[in-house]
This record gives C-alpha cells, sequence and structure tokens, in this order.
C-alpha cells in the first residue's frame, strides 16, 4: 500500500508537470538517477519516451533488467539501464543531454547533496525539469508522534536523521533549503507537492484494498498532496525545478 501510494502519486504529478511543460506527444529523453526497480522508468518508456536508468545497487538493477525483459521490445528498445550512481552522471552523459531528470529517493543517502544536485541540473537541456523526491525533514516528528512514541517526536524535531524502515540511519531534506539550491543551480523550483500523509504509519505487507476503496485511498492523498497545510506535513516532498 505505501509504495502503491507513493509510485501513483508521484507518477501524476510528474505527468502533470510534463504536460505543462512539452508538447502533447513529444518524445521526451529522461534520465532516471537511483531508478530502483524501475517503477517509474518503465512506466515513462510504455508512454513513448526514450528513458536511460542509473543504478548503482547491483541487485536493484538486477531485478529492473528481469521487469524489462518482460516488456514489448519496442518498449525495451527504448530503455537503457547503467550501474552507475548519480554523483558520477558526468562521467557518463554530456550536459544539456536530457529533457526530464529524475531523482527519486535518493538523496537521504547522500550527506552532502549539493554537488550532485548541480551535476543533474547540467545534465538538463533549457526548459528541463528536474523532479526530485525526498524526505521531509519538517515532518520527521509526525511519524513517531502518530505512532504515540513522544519522545522520539521530541527528538525529531531537532534533527535531519531519522532511521528507516530497512534500519539506516538517514537524512531528509527541508523544502526552505532545497528551494534556495534548486535556485542557485539555475533549475528553481516550479512546483512542489507532498507525498504520503495519510497512509505513511501503514504496514509495509498490507496488502491493497479493493479497487474503489483504493481509488479514494489516493484521491484523499492527491488533495492533501497539493493543499496547505496538509502537504507540508507528508512524509516526502516531491519538487519540480525548471532548467534555466
Amino acid at each position: 500500500m505505501r509504495n502503491t501510494v507513493r509510485q501513483e502519486l508521484v507518477a501524476r504529478q510528474l505527468d502533470e508537470q510534463i504536460a505543462a511543460r512539452f508538447p502533447v506527444g513529444q518524445r521526451l529523453r529522461i534520465l532516471d538517477v537511483g531508478m530502483g526497480q524501475g517503477t517509474q522508468a518503465l512506466r515513462l518508456a510504455r508512454a513513448g519516451h526514450t528513458v536511460t536508468g542509473l543504478e548503482s545497487d547491483a541487485e536493484m538493477l538486477r531485478t529492473a533488467r528481469e521487469a524489462l525483459g518482460g516488456e514489448p521490445a519496442g518498449i525495451r528498445e527504448r530503455v537503457r539501464l547503467i550501474e552507475g550512481n548519480g554523483q558520477d552522471t558526468g562521467v557518463h552523459f554530456l550536459p544539456g543531454s536530457f529533457d526530464v531528470v529524475l531523482c527519486h529517493g535518493v538523496l537521504m543517502y547522500v550527506q552532502e547533496p549539493d554537488a550532485m544536485l548541480a551535476g543533474l541540473a547540467r545534465m538538463l537541456a533549457p526548459g528541463g525539469l528536474l523532479s526530485l523526491l525526498v524526505r521531509n525533514a519538517d515532518a520527521l516528528a509526525m511519524r513517531p508522534g502518530m505512532a504515540g512514541d513522544f519522545g522520539g517526536a521530541l527528538a525529531a524535531f531537532d534533527s535531519d536523521r531519522y532511521t528507516n524502515r530497512l534500519g539506516l540511519s538517514v537524512r531528509a531534506d527541508r523544502l526552505e533549503a532545497l528551494t534556495a539550491t534548486l535556485a542557485s543551480i539555475a533549475a528553481p523550483l516550479h512546483a512542489w507537492y507532498g507525498v504520503r500523509l495519510f497512509t505513511d504509519l501503514v504496514s509495509n505487507d498490507v496488502e491493497l484494498p479493493p479497487a474503489a476503496e483504493l481509488e479514494r485511498v489516493l484521491a484523499a492523498e492527491d488533495r492533501a498532496g497539493r493543499t496547505d497545510p496538509y502537504r507540508g506535513v507528508a512524509a516526502l516532498l516531491h519538487l519540480c525545478g525548471v532548467r534555466g
């Protein structure tokens, strides 16, 4: 449930931003940095775009390749998978090579993200879209607080560190700081959304509800992710910058 909500909301938001910036039917050059299992990459390839996936985790890359292998030939030929990480985009690609760059669920593992973000911005052609999905540091107290862990909630107010569901200590980002960073790398913030407010405490193994109920869940999450003050305390933030 949690992953479905995340992927579906990000897909809707990303499609909205792409539709607002590019002509209908244009086949875009898309780079997905830290593509994981390839959910968004494959979805965008099915929509007709050319997608390059960059992933440093060999197991994730294997899973993505297996998923790609099950696609029709016309989709497979639009996808290129490369082993590598987001800090080395300049090694693999020329500046301005892409219309859209995705970096979803990656920055929390990068201790000093500004240099990597500057590199990602350089990959964009003028007018290109940079899509970031990050953990929201301004909402770190929400999860422990709603779970009844008030000591954890109090500690979270003064920190940008948290322990994720894999048991790893990682870093969260603040909207204000990322807004400043995007402006400094010539890809200023154009739009932002909250992702996963009502379902963040759902267990990882909870199965999806019937289709009608799932659509109500997604509708509520989508509305919250676009509406103040709710979006400001969502677990994740989806930021979209535009290359000047």
